[in-house]
C-alpha cells in the first residue's frame, strides 16, 4: 500500500478552510452576514479555536522556525503597515533618537518595570535570520537582533494567572471622531517564551529603521507578519483578552483575522 504524505501546511490550511466554510455557508442568512451577529461571533470563535488547537498539536510549543544564511538575504526588508508614524509622542521620541524611550512592563507581574532602549540593548540578546511572511502573500528574509521576550518576563516575574502578553504600540492605525486607535496585538505565553520570540532593535546589522518599527518591534517567527507589532511602547500581562480592543486580541483580529496566525 502506498503511503500518503500530508504536509503540515496543507493540513493546517485544510482545517482553516473547513472552519471558515461554516461562515461561507451562512452568508445566505442576513443575521449571520452581520458582523455584530452573536451567531457569527460564535462561528468565528469556533473556527479560530479549531485552527489554534490543530496548530499546537502539529507544531507544539518548542519547534523552531527555519533560519537562513546571510547569503539568502537578497533584498531589504519590505516595510508593512504603518511605515512612518506621525503621532506627536512618537515624533518627539524619534527626534531625540529614542534616548527618552521607555518600554513599560505591567499587568499581571510581580515587579512592574520600565526599560530604556539603552538598557534593553545591554541585556542578553539573540540574532536570527528568518523569513517574514505577510498575510498579503509576500515574504522577505532578514536578520533580526533583540532581547528575548522571555528574559523581560523573567525580570518582571509573571503571576500564575497570566495567560497572554499584549503589545501596545505608538503608531495610530485608525483615526475617527471617537478617538485615535493605536495598534495592539497579543500572543500567548507559549509563544512569548519561545526562544525565537524577541523584541528586536536591530535589523541586518544596523539599528532598526523607522519604517520597520523602530525603536522596538516584536518578532514571533512562527506566525504571520501582522502578529509582529511595531513601535512597541508597552507590554501587558493579562489573564484574558476580552478587555483589549474589541475583545479578539488584536487590531486585525477585531476586524476578522485569525488570532493565532501560525505558519
Amino acid at each position: 500500500m502506498s503511503k500518503i504524505m500530508v504536509s503540515r501546511r496543507r493540513l493546517i490550511t485544510g482545517a482553516a478552510v473547513g472552519s471558515t466554510a461554516l461562515l461561507a455557508g451562512c452568508d445566505a442568512f442576513d443575521s449571520v452576514a452581520d458582523r455584530s451577529s452573536p451567531l457569527r461571533g460564535f462561528l468565528e470563535a469556533t473556527g479560530n479555536t479549531l485552527s489554534y488547537r490543530i496548530q499546537r498539536l502539529l507544531v507544539g510549543g518548542h519547534s523552531m522556525a527555519q533560519e537562513f544564511a546571510e547569503s539568502e538575504i537578497r533584498q531589504p526588508m519590505r516595510p508593512n503597515g504603518v511605515t512612518r508614524p506621525n503621532d506627536p509622542v512618537y515624533l518627539g521620541l524619534a527626534a531625540k533618537d529614542f534616548t527618552d524611550y521607555r518600554l513599560e512592563v505591567s499587568g499581571l507581574v510581580e515587579k512592574p518595570a520600565s526599560f530604556s532602549l539603552a538598557e534593553l540593548m545591554t541585556m542578553p540578546s539573540r540574532t536570527q535570520i528568518t523569513r517574514h511572511d505577510c498575510v498579503e502573500g509576500w515574504s522577505c528574509i532578514a536578520k533580526w537582533t533583540g532581547v528575548p521576550l522571555a528574559h523581560l518576563l523573567d525580570q518582571a516575574g509573571v503571576k500564575p494567572q497570566a495567560r497572554f502578553v499584549v503589545f501596545h504600540c505608538l503608531d495610530t492605525i485608525e483615526r475617527s471622531s471617537s478617538g485615535d486607535i493605536k495598534y495592539y496585538e497579543s500572543i500567548d505565553l507559549i509563544d512569548a517564551r519561545h526562544p525565537q520570540t524577541i523584541l528586536a532593535y536591530g535589523m541586518n546589522g544596523q539599528r532598526l529603521p523607522i519604517e520597520n518599527g523602530a525603536p522596538l518591534r516584536v518578532r514571533v517567527e512562527r506566525q504571520l507578519g501582522y502578529k509582529m507589532a511595531k513601535y512597541v511602547r508597552a507590554i501587558e500581562l493579562v489573564d484574558h483578552l476580552s478587555p483589549i480592543g474589541l475583545g479578539k486580541g488584536g487590531y486585525w483580529e477585531d476586524r476578522g483575522y485569525e488570532w493565532y496566525a501560525g505558519i
